[in-house]
């Protein structure tokens, strides 16, 4: 969503400050045992679909698999600044996108691929909000879909609201989560672990990219980028795999320029 990227390094100093002065917070709630489990779940694998990139090469553009024979949709909650994502979905694969996000007027250019409404995903419909499942299942399309998702800290409340199974209408995923270094308090352990443990059931996670726009968050031995792109796909998609042992992709750059280069932390794979 545009108004809440432009808040985002504001945002960022913010929250350096908060952790500073809950130091002592973050050190009553941490658990070591069950952030290592945890981090043992969500290594990324290498599959027999080669990682391609689609998009620009900074911020919108992502590492999915290729995989993209009979996908005939997109869905898109939050609008970025160019939508370059799923104008090449459709101008390479004839893969049309349905964005949504209450705070722009219209996706920022024209694609005859883009259909687009003025709501946000919520828990309830009315004029301004609309229900993820309601939204996907209004679309007269039985194929299978790629959802790209960066909605600004909402995915929490959309993926626990959303049933495990609907999920698998989507072959791939490409999410975006904030605030990971909430993974050191109780409340936001409970709460990402748990959303992460309701994907993994029907996808395996192909791919991390650490968004370089926030810096990473440290605890002893433990490196969090706060926000990082995480792409998933369908198991039945998935014949083989393994654990995927270095990192950056050679396809991944830094989502903005002029900022440092975030790699992603080791404890995230399985090197």
């Amino acid at each position: 969503m545009l108004k809440e990227k432009l808040l985002r390094p504001l945002l960022s100093f913010l929250r350096g400050v908060f952790f500073k002065f809950n130091f002592n917070i973050v050190k009553i709630y941490f658990d070591k045992r069950e952030l290592d489990n945890f981090l043992k779940r969500i290594y990324p694998v290498t599959t027999e679909h080669e990682l391609i990139r689609i998009g620009p090469e900074k911020d919108s553009g992502y590492l999915v698999p290729d995989d993209m024979e009979g996908i005939t949709s997109c869905f898109s909650p939050g609008v970025d600044f160019k939508s370059l994502f799923e104008k090449e979905l459709f101008d390479t694969y004839n893969i049309r996108s349905f964005l949504c996000d209450y705070s722009v007027e219209a996706p920022p250019i024209e694609s005859d691929g883009f259909h687009f409404i003025k709501k946000y995903l919520n828990s309830y419909e009315d004029d301004v909000n609309m229900v993820f499942e309601n939204w996907v299942n209004s679309i007269e399309d039985k194929n299978d879909y790629i959802l790209q998702m960066d909605i600004e800290g909402g995915e929490y409340d959309v993926i626990t609201l959303t049933d495990k199974d609907f999920f698998k209408k989507f072959r791939i995923m490409v999410i975006e989560f904030h605030d990971l270094d909430l993974l050191f308090t109780a409340a936001g352990f409970r709460s990402i672990t748990s959303v992460f443990d309701k994907l993994l059931e029907n996808f395996m996670i192909v791919h991390i990219h650490p968004n370089n726009i926030r810096k990473v968050f440290k605890y002893n031995s433990y490196e969090i980028p706060p926000m990082m792109e995480f792409t998933f796909l369908r198991k039945d998609r998935i014949k083989e795999y393994e654990h995927t042992p270095v990192f950056p992709h050679l396809l991944d750059t830094d989502n903005v320029k002029g900022i440092k280069t975030l790699a992603l932390p080791k404890i995230f794979y399985k090197s």
